[in-house]
């Protein structure tokens, strides 16, 4: 393994205190995301009231699925635009076959995430093959997903009314709403992953140099699978729960959803380059678009601005990472 990803494999591991070295990380997107909720508070009072932050979280709960995923894609040295879309399948798969083929919800959820990750494994197969750009292959799996599920439903929402399958999107285990406590789940799983496992040593192998990591042994075919098989597997959920919140199965549930994904995670300091990042900053990341963008809806400011703004933040954020790996490049 080189120095280099040595460093980014060190980089990645929790120090002796996890409190401070989490703020020595993401000291300034949390000093940002604080500054924006007063600012926010300040133009509209009813931010932080409790039913409008239970809102806010259910929110970013569904992105951070997806944007779990693509932490570690990035990582990896890759990236993927077909989350969206594939979020927008599950959709109306789940509820085709449970409202059309009458299918029992456990099988009918399995279905979805089957898909999701069929999906991702034709990613991962295709970039690992071809030697295709990442960008191209995901897009590409983008048009195709979002167009089936369009095809699928006539463009057409598919009403579901089984109370047993919305509580799993809508209901609450005591006062925490469900998808929170699937988020916590992905998110122990995805950190354990990353710092814990040789598989995740390979993550960052194959993101910091990936001929390099060939050379040591690293399986360059195993970590492709995984982290698109994954991702796959997060937006298919995302749809799933997404579809028993919103009580239908919607074509278009998804559309965009990959851009709040990679900016909650670009924005949490994992690097587009590959070979660094943490899940940890993809959180606080998550925190801040989900928060912006209940900001702007409370100021009722149009929802086309919230792209506006999530295209610059991406932006600034890709900057600052190629400015910092310029520096270090200099050293």
């Amino acid at each position: 393994m080189s120095v280099k990803e040595k460093g980014a494999w060190k980089d990645s591991k929790l120090l002796n205190n996890p409190v401070a070295d989490y703020a020595k990380r993401n000291g300034g997107i949390i000093i940002g995301f604080f500054v924006l909720c007063i600012i926010i508070q300040i133009n509209t009072p009813m931010f932080l009231t409790t039913a409008n932050i239970v809102s806010v979280l259910r929110q970013i709960a569904t992105n951070l699925y997806c944007a779990s995923a693509i932490t570690m894609i990035l990582i990896a040295g890759g990236i993927d635009l077909s989350s969206g879309a594939v979020t927008s399948l599950a959709s109306v798969v789940v509820a085709t076959f449970m409202v059309n083929y009458g299918m029992p919800i456990p099988v009918a959820i399995l279905v979805a995430l089957a898909v999701g990750a069929l999906v991702g494994f034709i990613n991962g197969t295709i970039i690992y093959k071809t030697g295709l750009p990442p960008f191209i292959v995901t897009y590409s799996l983008q048009c195709v997903c979002q167009g089936l599920a369009y095809v699928w439903t006539g463009a057409q929402p598919i009403r579901l009314t089984d109370q047993n399958f919305i509580f799993l999107g809508a209901g609450y285990a005591g006062f925490i709403p469900m998808p929170l406590i699937y988020l916590f789940v992905i998110l122990i799983f995805v950190w354990y992953i990353l710092n814990r496992t040789k598989l995740g040593r390979h993550i960052y192998a194959v993101g910091g140099n990936e001929k390099a990591a060939e050379f040591s042994g690293v399986n360059i075919k195993r970590v492709r699978w995984f982290v698109y098989v994954f991702s796959g597997i997060m937006a298919a959920l995302a749809g799933v729960v997404l579809s028993a919140r919103m009580y239908s199965g919607q074509p278009s549930v998804g559309a965009g959803g990959e851009m709040d994904a990679i900016a909650s995670v670009v924005l949490g300091g994992t690097s587009m380059g590959g070979g660094r990042g943490t899940i940890g900053g993809t959180i606080i990341g998550a925190l801040l678009i989900g928060v912006m963008n209940n900001g702007l809806n409370l100021a009722g400011i149009d929802s086309y601005w919230q792209q506006v703004a999530k295209g610059l933040i991406i932006l600034i954020a890709v900057y600052v990472d190629f400015v910092k790996q310029g520096s270090k490049l200099r050293k």
